[in-house]
């Protein structure tokens, strides 16, 4: 069997899992208190919808700043080019890294040479790993600081130094010329001489990655835009804890986000998170007093936002990718 199709098998077997965990917990809670917490919710659907444009502006912002400035697209554009990213990555079952793969593709098409953008985009995708073991770092102190329990303190910084030793050697290999490295593979590989210009843009995107390294105020400016959009991601929490009708403090709030955030990242490999996003919602939400049916309810208000804010996002990406193909077809023709 080829690697695709093993793949292929591989990520239906996750979703199924996944779907399967999902209508447990669903079971357990009470499918009949869930939705009555949900329709509870009312305007704090649409509200952590509108909401969740704001992180979306600030992670455009954080990519915009690792541009250099000849080079850099205008940042209008990168927000509508991050929201299609964010979109494929939530919503396309078996593109968990191919949200930043269009985006890195969306920016080179409209202007951006294609070693920035590529670059940018793995510079950025670096940095938010650090960043986002920070996040995991001050939600894990509030929430021990808020119930005293400190049994899970252990397994979340085992799994905070795995995440930074992986972006610590991703980092390294970059530096080292990865992406030379893999051509001359692929190239030895394939055997072929067509080939060849693989090596060569591998060397061009291993020199541009390095190159943007170097700018040391672009990478802080990246980094702090990154944190302001998490911890402010936070509000979205907020706001629905408030429309269930539940006591809300932001440092409640940010700490569900922290740790459900954690818990979705680790289980990056199953489709949309399904089921396991649920669990981190209902184990952090019980140490925090929060009832199980609204913790559930949470969780499926952040799934209704990826649905409200994602679909429009992937309609115009199938807009954009069309009018290419249009354009590229009649020019055929016209030849």
């Amino acid at each position: 069997m080829k690697a695709r199709g093993k793949t292929r098998i591989a990520i239906y077997l996750l979703g199924f899992a996944g779907a399967a965990l999902f209508t447990l917990l669903l079971i357990r809670q009470g499918a009949a208190s869930v939705g009555s917490a949900v329709a509870t919710a009312g305007w704090g659907i649409a509200a952590v919808a509108a909401f969740h444009l704001i992180p979306i502006f600030l992670d455009a912002i954080a990519w915009w700043v690792l541009f250099p400035r000849a080079e850099r697209p205008r940042w209008q554009s990168l927000l509508w080019m991050r929201w299609i990213g964010e979109a494929i990555s939530n919503l396309v079952p078996s593109a968990a890294v191919g949200g930043d793969i269009v985006r890195a593709r969306l920016a080179a098409i409209h202007g951006a040479p294609m070693a920035t953008a590529a670059a940018s985009v793995i510079v950025d995708i670096t940095l938010g790993i650090f960043t986002q073991v920070a996040f995991t770092i001050l939600g894990l102190v509030l929430l021990v600081g808020a119930t005293g329990r400190t049994s899970f303190v252990g397994p979340t910084l085992l799994g905070a130094l795995l995440g930074v030793g992986a972006a610590v050697g991703f980092y390294f290999a970059q530096r080292l010329g990865i992406f030379r490295f893999i051509g001359v593979i692929v190239t030895r590989l394939i055997k072929s001489p067509e080939w060849q210009s693989l090596v060569q843009h591998g060397e061009t995107l291993d020199f541009t990655v390095r190159k943007l390294y170097t700018r040391r105020r672009g990478l802080a400016a990246c980094c702090a835009w990154t944190i302001v959009s998490l911890i402010g991601s936070s509000g979205e929490i907020w706001i629905a804890l408030r429309a269930l009708g539940m006591p809300a403090t932001f440092v409640n709030a940010l700490i569900l986000q922290s740790m459900a955030m954690t818990i979705r990242s680790a289980a990056f490999p199953v489709p949309g998170a399904l089921g396991v996003q649920e669990s981190g919602y209902l184990f952090v939400g019980n140490l925090l007093g929060i009832p199980g049916e609204t913790a559930f309810a949470i969780s499926l208000i952040a799934r209704v936002r990826d649905l409200a804010i994602g679909i429009p996002a992937l309609l115009a990406w199938q807009v954009i990718e069309g009018r290419r193909l249009w354009r590229a077809r009649l020019e055929e023709l016209a030849e």
